[in-house]
């Protein structure tokens, strides 16, 4: 379903207007935090000179290794001082990680994402379980916010992506493979003796799961997926053969940084080609010429993914995340642009290790 001008027009405006409100909040002394209060002194003040989105491209890329070499409290808004925040760390690597704090936005995306997931697939009041990472990250509290928020209580089983990813990257596959099944029983038990209707996984998970267990026959009528790579061929895979096209299957595309950008429903034409759209005005994607980064890439054309997030709590502007993905015209009831199978960044040069997701 096209888009029209006048709807693409009146987003654009919106963004424009929220972006100068949350330039505003970081760089100024009474409402910004330490970082990018220094940052203007040493820069130029971005209040008087962003105006629209297109002004964006006057920052450089963000520093994303400021996440892991600063202490947190750099990060904190002044109207937020003395309020004590989240600690939420990226990715799967070891080593020190990338750390982002927070306060109410994780519950903020996932409020919003929930009106984009249907009652038949998830239905108020049904129990969800996750099975993923854990810890300290955000997902966590933002999926049991999201079962809470939806009148649902949460059971977990825990997952460590970084000793998956440890024991790959030494060629210890069997050790990821027991350790793989050792998740999956603990989900399989929950599922034998809890009654579930909604299930949060990774796709490999989610294929795991279904070679133990019926999914459908325990009770499960949506599935929410989260993970990077879903090419068609693995989508129609899921869709056909491990959900027997009869449970909903709602793939997203989030981390820390941004929040969670949902996907389009799979339409024929498709060809079961995923397409997600970012959460704006609270954050953008744009598919950028990987060499040239101020250009966006034709649409249906492929380049690297840039991220820009706009709250109060956090605002990181023109980051380049560590994927590709192609561009997508808008399309309702989104008025921007769309970014679609999305995978690692360089991933038809190299070897990518993606452990579990």
């Amino acid at each position: 379903m096209s888009v029209d001008q006048a709807a693409i027009k009146a987003a654009q405006e919106k963004l424009d207007a929220h972006l100068r409100e949350i330039v505003q909040w970081h760089f100024s002394p009474e409402t910004g935090c330490p970082f990018w209060l220094d940052w203007a002194k040493k820069n130029f003040d971005p209040r008087k000179e962003i105006k629209s989105f297109a002004d964006v491209l006057k920052f450089p890329h963000f520093p994303d290794e400021s996440l892991r070499d600063l202490q947190p409290e750099v990060w904190v808004p002044a109207k937020f001082k003395g309020r004590p925040f989240n600690v939420f760390e990226t990715g799967g690597t070891t080593g020190m990680p990338k750390q982002r704090i927070g306060w109410d936005d994780y519950k903020v995306d996932y409020e919003e994402f929930s009106g984009k997931v249907s009652d038949e697939h998830f239905p108020r009041g049904g129990a969800w379980l996750m099975v993923g990472p854990t810890g300290p990250r955000r997902l966590r509290l933002a999926i049991e916010h999201l079962a809470n928020f939806r009148g649902s209580s949460c059971y977990f089983v825990d997952l460590d992506p970084r000793w998956v990813k440890k024991v790959i990257g030494e060629k210890k596959a069997d050790q990821a493979k027991a350790y793989l099944e050792h998740v999956v029983d603990q989900a399989v038990t929950i599922l034998k003796h809890r009654k579930v209707s909604g299930l949060f996984t990774t796709p490999k998970l989610l294929e795991a799961l279904a070679e133990k267990i019926n999914l459908w026959e325990a009770g499960i009528r949506g599935v929410f997926c989260g993970g990077t790579t879903m090419a068609p061929q693995y989508v129609r895979f899921i869709v056909e053969e491990v959900l027997e096209g009869r449970i909903g299957f709602y793939p997203t595309y989030g981390n820390t940084l941004m929040g969670l950008a949902a996907s389009v429903p799979l339409r024929p034409e498709d060809n079961f080609t995923i397409t997600y759209y970012a959460p704006q005005p609270r954050a953008v994607l744009r598919v950028v010429e990987p060499n040239k980064t101020d250009q966006l890439v034709k649409y249906d054309a492929w380049g690297r993914v840039e991220l820009t997030t706009l709250t109060k709590e956090f605002f990181m502007p023109r980051f380049l995340e560590r994927d590709e993905a192609i561009r997508r015209e808008p399309r309702a009831p989104y008025a921007w642009d769309g970014v679609a199978e999305v995978r690692p960044f360089g991933a038809m040069e190299k070897q990518i290790v993606e452990g579990v997701y």
